[in-house]
Order: C-alpha cells, then structure tokens, then sequence
C-alpha cells in the first residue's frame, strides 16, 4: 500500500503500478487495493508472484471466486451481500416481479447474476432487465415500455446521476415505482455537478425520492465500544472529518474509510500471527522472496483466520475471503437518508424500524395491477330477446293444442300432423335455447360454465335438426313420390317420413357423442387490450375478458358439423326447389314446407360464419344468433299452421274444405273465375235460346222459297239436273257460310252469318236441327282445379256451330259447341220435301 498514489479505479493505471512495484527493490510481501476493477486484474496476476492481496473498496461478487483468485481477500463485502437483504425486502412486501438495470461492469453484471438466481430460489421473477455501456438513456427508455415497478439499479455514482436523470425525463418515478440502489455513494452525490448531466439537482432529488439503498455497515453502530484498534467508531469519525477538512459528502469514497482502517489493522494481526510461526520454521518476514511460497502460505492462513472487533464492526472472511457483516438499510425522504433497519445475513434476521414512507401510504404493486372484468350480456338486450323466445315457445305450444284438437280433421290428417308436431318441437327446443345463450359469467359461475356449453350445443343441435329434418323428411317424400311416380290414390306411409328424420339424428348424436367423449367443450377467457380505470389517480389497469365455449381442436369439430349440416341444408334446399311446383293431397302443406326450407336455409347459411366472425362481440352475437333462431321458428310454424287455422275458421265443419291445403292462397282467385263462369254460362244459354228461335223462322221461310219454285221454270243444261243443280250451289253456299260462322265467336256474328245463309235466292234447303242443349252445371266446374279443357268439356251444343274465341286468354269463357248434324228422319223427310220441289219445277 503505497501513500499518495491514486489508481482511479483503472485497471491498466493500476496493472502499470503494480509491475512498478515488483520489478522495484525492496521485495513486496502483501498488496493493497480498492475498488474492484483494479483487484480484479491485480488479484488475478499476484498469484504468479506468491502474493496475499487484501482490498477495502471492492464488492464484486467475481472476486469471490477462489479459482480465479485464491489469495485475496477484502474488508468490503461482497455485492451478493446485498440481494439476501433485497430478497428479504421482497418477500416482506409481496413483491414477486423485479426489473434490474445495470452498467456494463463485470461488478455488476456478477450481481445482477447472483440476485437472479436468488430470486428465482425465493419465486421471484426477474422479469425486466436493462443495461448500457455509457448513455443510459436507451435502456431508460426501453425499460419504461415494459412497465416495471420494482427496480434494482446498480452501477458507478457518475452513472447513477446521469441515469435518474433520464429517469425524470422518462417519469419513471412516483407512487408507483421504488428504486433500490447501491449504498456505499456519498448522502449528497446527486448534488455533485456533473457536465454530463442535463438535469438539476431539483430534479435528481426528485426522482430519487423515496429509494432504498443496501450496503454493508461501514461503521460500528455502537459508536461508544473501543475496538481492537483501541479507538471507538466515533473518534475514528471525528479524527477522519478533521483530517480532511471539508464535508464527507464531498469526499469520494468516505464511506469506506472505516474499511480501509480496518484493512490496516487486518494486515497486521495478520502478521503477528504469521511472526511466530514463521520462527519455529527458522523463517522470517524479512527473508520473503516472490519465489518462496511458503511464506505466503503463513501470510493466507493466519489472513484466513482474522478476527477481530474494528471501527466498522467485527471483521472476518470466509473461506472465499468475503467480509461477513451485518447490511444496513435507508431510504431517501426529503432528500436525506434514514435507516430503516439492518440485514443479518449469518441469522437470517430481519431488524425493521418500521419507518419507511410510501407516498399512498402503503407499499405499491409490482406491475400494473389488472382487474379482470367479464364483457358479459346487456341485460336489456336479454330480457328483450328472451320475451320473443318465450312468445315464440308459447306458440309452439299452441301449434300442439291445434294439431291435438283437429286431428280428425281431414285437413290435418293429410298434412301428416306428427311431423309437424316434431318440426314444433324442434322449434321450440331452439327457442329455449336462446335462454341458454345468455348465461354467462354474471348469471353463472365459472365452474358450471363447461356444462352449460355443453347443454347449448347439444339442445341447439338436437333442437334444429327436429325442426329442419322433420321438414326435410316431407320434401324429400315429396320427391320421391313424384320421381318414382305413385298412384293418385295411393297413400304415403307414415315411416317413410321418420325414417329419414331418425336417420339424420342417430348422425348428429353419434358427431355431439364422439366430440364430447375425445375433446369436451371447457372454459375459456378471451383478454382484450387493457383499458384505463374509471378513476384515473387508481394503479390500475382494467383487462376486460370474454367467457368462450372453446376445445382443443374447436375449430375442427365445428367444421364437421357445419359441414355436413351445410350439405342438409342445401340439399334440402334443392328438393324444395324441384317440388316447387308439385300438389300432392298426401302431403297438402309441401309447398309451405319448401317455403320454410327456403327460409332456413338462407338464415342458418348466413348466421353460421358470421356468429364465428362476431363471437367476440357478446351483445351482437348473442342478438345475431337468437334473432336467427327466433326468425326461423316464427316463419315455420307460421308457413305450416297459418293456412290450416285460417281454412279451419272458414270451413269449421269436418269435410267442408273442399281445396286442397296447398291452393289455399288461390281460392278467391277460383271463385271469382266460377261466378264468372256461371254468369257466362247463363248468357250462352239466352243466346243459343234465340238462336233456336231464328232458326225456326228461317226454316219457314225456306218453305216458302220452295213453294216459289213449283211457279218457276229455269233453263237447263244438260247436265244440270234440278238435283245436282241444287245440290251444288247448296252445298257451296251453306258451307262457305257456316265456316265464316264458325270463324267467330260473337252470337251477332253468328245470325248476320245465319241470314245471309237463308237470304240467297239460288240456295234453299230445309233444315231441322235437334234441340239444342247445354249441359253446364255447378258440379262441372270444380273449384280450384277448373281448366280451360274442363270447360270446353262441360258445354256441349249439339249442332256444328262453334261458338268462343281462340282459348288463349284465361279470363275469358271458351265454349266449343260441338254441332252434330243428325242423318235421321227428320232429314229423311227433309230431302223427300227438296225432291218434291225439284219435280213439281221440272213439270
């Protein structure tokens, strides 16, 4: 230990003055260092030349490594001294997530290391950790992004000044965040200007308010006990502030003056012990040479077993050559340091004062504390939507009582009512399950969560496939009958349409069975990003959460049982679109059905992937999934017992229905065409009356025009006969007439066609034409199915006269008079009458 010489805590200065001092006489039996980026290197290289190293001013835990330096030893205690005591201050205020920041030093980063593996034997969880080189502002920086709360810093005082510095700009300090630091800097270090610090000192005292320090006892707390040295710990301090003249806090390295004192008195009991023993050896001090290690040997093991009372407290060393001692505690409040109490790290005792200050009053929380709340249901949006789904399972209700009490009824035995009764069922088990959407965590705890996930897929599952399939079974019966061509009378067989349905079930119960059997549903919190408190001046952070029905591979299990249902849904979407159009009176009500397939389907292929898109969203979902469901339930049973309530009130008597359930919705439209037809009817009726009445006249006064030819006498040709004549012309004129009759349907047309018939002088003949007739009555004209052909069919005139339009306009009255002339004796006596005639002229 040289006077006057000041290594400054540089390795190569003080490797420079230790080659100095060996290669210089006389011979070095013992070195003396302080801080420890000199013993590091001093201590590693002292072995080569025998030499016992003894340090007062380092505290890196590396020195304590006897393989690197196996003969030092130092009056400072190691920086592991200090994270027993931190870790004991963790654990007495619950504090389990830690940050560190460091500066590069292998001192600290040793530190660092030991306080981590500490930590983590104690559950503590060092989970920030920051360091820099020479600018702390980065690492300043990135450690406030991480949210810490509890921080170790440890580096160099001229580090420390430009550290808080950065951490006032960043406001990494308050209520909410304690700084733990190294203790052996000056009390008033942060007011040392510094022209590499931009901050006051204002501002460095404040950032640093309330932070804690940990250091090994410099001085003997009981300042009044005269040590081995022979002096107390109080005239020690008072012969120090003498000597140097100013105020310690302006002194670098004052705290550690006791212990280099202490290392002085170290060395020397040391060597009075090694005198003796050296003697019974026939050696000396004054014969150590670099090469005789047995000196040493002496010199480490009477080193080795030091022990005594000095100004700092009691002194000894491990067997790595640590200093054990006792660790005081202070905190900073109002810019000074207080003790708050000491560390026994040899008992593991805990001495506490009890005066620490917290600016809440209570220590604060290591992270951010988050107080999870569930996004749960609107009940406003529950209570709405579950009075439709309770509406709705009341409807359903009466579906059931209606079926029960008209089930004799012709009309609802042919609409097949136990599937209805299933599809009724199967509605309201869906509608129940709007119920169950709406639990969540405010209605249910946590624990009953998985079972009612469960009781959703299930009843929803079961619950739509009742509905959907009791329909898809009649639609694809439908089909089946018309494809496969059955007889009219032929009645549909009541297992035809279960079967389908049973089918259907046993595959969904056997998916729902081996999904809940393999991969059960199970609760599940979705995080959402955090969000400030209601009250800002709370350290606290709100983290909302979502209840989820979720499993190990839900993704998978949803696609197969969309996909299959998907596939029901559009084939049964294409069913009801090749029926569209098909009647049949086994199923009366498969029109309706298709309808309500159409429905579903276009809803559950909607509602499907857009539930998976907006599950996050626990109003919307919830709304999106129950309106669907509502919707789809209202719609089938209305399409399926609207029409039968409604033909049930207007015909209430058993049998007076007399159209099918499926035409319901062209009734008004039938009668109006019967009345029409009816009137029209009678019409044809007066006009063909006087049809009859014309005729008769015409045939008078065909008569009288052959009486007029017995007075006349025409020219003949030769083979103009009186027979071929009149046959001739007669035919010619009566046939382009009568086609010019029949070529229009007015009556007017038909007697102005009639008269020029009889009117022309070259033409008579006699006539006499049957009764006419018309055969037209209520029973010909069925209602609901009456055609065009049906009455043409149901008019008939027998006489060839076609009285109508062209049929193409359906709400015109197409009646085809099929005009039969009959060759009996009427007509007989009718060509002896024409023959009469021609002879009397020829005569």
């Amino acid at each position: 230990m040289l006077p006057n010489y000041c290594f400054r805590c540089t390795p190569g200065l003080g490797m420079n003055k230790m080659y100095e001092l060996l290669y210089n006489q006389p011979p070095k039996i013992m070195l003396i260092t302080g801080c420890s980026g000199v013993s590091t290197f001093v201590a590693q290289a002292a072995k080569m030349w025998n030499l016992v190293v003894l340090a007062y001013g380092s505290s890196s835990p590396a020195l304590s490594n006897r393989e690197r330096f196996p003969t030092f030893f130092r009056t400072h205690p190691s920086a592991t001294l200090h994270n027993p005591t931190r870790v004991k201050l963790f654990q007495k205020w619950g504090w389990t997530r830690i940050a560190t920041i460091q500066q590069t030093e292998e001192v600290f980063t040793t530190t660092v290391k030991d306080l981590e593996e500490r930590a983590r034997k104690s559950g503590i969880e060092i989970a920030i950790r920051q360091d820099f080189l020479t600018n702390p502002a980065v690492a300043v920086r990135n450690l406030k992004k991480q949210d810490p709360r509890i921080i170790v810093g440890v580096f160099y005082e001229n580090m420390a000044r430009r550290v808080f510095c950065e951490v006032y700009k960043e406001k990494l300090y308050g209520k909410k965040y304690v700084w733990f630091l190294i203790g052996w800097y000056p009390d008033k270090w942060y007011l040392k200007p510094d022209p590499n610090v931009n901050c006051t000192a204002e501002q460095l005292r404040e950032a640093l308010e309330g932070h804690f320090t940990t250091e090994a006892m410099m001085l003997n707390q009981n300042k009044t006990v005269v040590s081995d040295a022979g002096i107390t710990a109080q005239e020690f301090e008072d012969e120090l502030k003498k000597r140097i003249g100013k105020a310690p806090s302006d002194t670098e390295g004052y705290p550690e003056a006791p212990l280099a004192y202490d290392a002085i008195w170290a060395l020397a009991f040391a060597f009075n012990k090694t005198i003796p023993r050296l003697a019974a050896k026939g050696l000396k001090l004054e014969d150590f040479e670099y090469s005789k290690r047995e000196i040493m040997e002496e010199i480490y093991n009477a080193m080795n077993s030091t022990n005594f009372l000095g100004v700092s407290g009691p002194v000894s060393f491990t067997s790595e050559g640590d200093r054990i001692a006792w660790v005081q505690i202070e905190q900073m409040v109002g810019g000074i340091y207080n003790k708050t109490g000491f560390y026994d790290y040899v008992a593991d005792k805990l001495i506490w004062y009890n005066i620490e200050q917290w600016i809440d009053g209570q220590p604060p929380a290591d992270r951010t504390l988050l107080e999870p709340t569930l996004r749960v249901l609107s009940v406003g949006t529950y209570i709405a939507i579950s009075v439709f789904a309770a509406l709705g399972i009341l409807v359903g209700v009466g579906c059931l009582l209606f079926n029960y009490k008209h089930r004799h009824r012709r009309l609802i035995r042919m609409s097949h009512p136990d599937v209805n009764n299933i599809t009724v069922i199967g509605c309201m088990i869906c509608l129940f399950c709007v119920f169950l959407q709406g639990l969540d965590g405010q209605f249910i705890p946590p624990e009953v969560f998985p079972q009612m996930c469960q009781a959703r897929l299930w009843l929803l599952s079961i619950g739509f496939l009742l509905g959907y399939g009791s329909m898809f079974s009649k639609i694809s019966a439908v089909h089946r009958w018309t494809t496969r061509g059955k007889k009219e009378g032929e009645l549909m067989k009541e297992w035809e349409l279960h079967i389908v349905l049973i089918v259907i079930l046993v595959l969904d119960l056997a998916a729902l069975t081996v999904w809940q059997v393999l991969d059960p549903l199970y609760r599940e919190l979705e995080d959402f990003p955090q969000e400030d408190p209601p009250d800002i001046h709370k350290d606290v952070k709100i983290l909302p959460q979502l209840e989820h029905c979720e499993s190990h591979h839900f993704m998978i299990w949803i696609g197969v049982v969309f996909g299959y249902k998907g596939l029901l849904l559009l084939f049964g979407l294409f069913l009801a679109y090749e029926t569209r159009s098909i009647k049949m009176k086994q199923v009366n009500d498969s029109r309706f059905i298709g309808m309500s397939i159409y429905n579903v389907v276009v809803v559950s292929l909607i509602t499907g992937p857009v539930t998976l898109v907006i599950r996050s969203q626990p109003d919307a979902s919830f709304a999106f999934v129950s309106i669907a469901i509502i919707l789809c339930s209202f719609l089938s049973m209305g399409l399926i017992f609207v029409p039968k309530i409604i033909e049930i009130i207007r015909n209430p008597r058993d049998g007076a229905e007399n159209v099918s359930l499926t035409d319901a919705t062209v009734v008004q439209e039938d009668e109006g065409r019967y009345n029409q037809l009816v009137t029209d009817n009678e019409d044809l009726k007066k006009a063909i009356s006087e049809k009859e009445d014309h005729i008769r006249q015409l045939h008078k006064h065909l008569q009288d025009k052959a009486s007029q030819y017995h007075q006349r006498s025409p020219p003949f040709a030769a083979d103009d006969t009186p027979q071929n004549l009149l046959r001739r012309k007669t035919s010619r004129n009566f046939t382009a007439k009568m086609g010019s009759m029949t070529s229009d349907s007015s009556p007017t047309h038909y007697q102005s066609n009639g008269d020029s018939v009889f009117d022309s002088y070259s033409t008579f003949t006699t006539c006499t034409t049957a009764p006419t007739t018309i055969a037209m009555t209520h029973d010909n004209i069925k209602t609901g199915s009456a055609t065009k052909t049906n009455l043409r069919q149901s008019l008939k005139v027998e006489d060839a006269l076609t009285i109508g339009n062209d049929g193409n306009s359906d709400s015109a009255i197409v009646a085809d008079l099929h005009v039969t002339p009959k060759i009996d004796r009427k007509d007989q006596k009718v060509n002896s009458l024409q023959e009469n005639a021609i002879m009397e002229i020829s005569l």
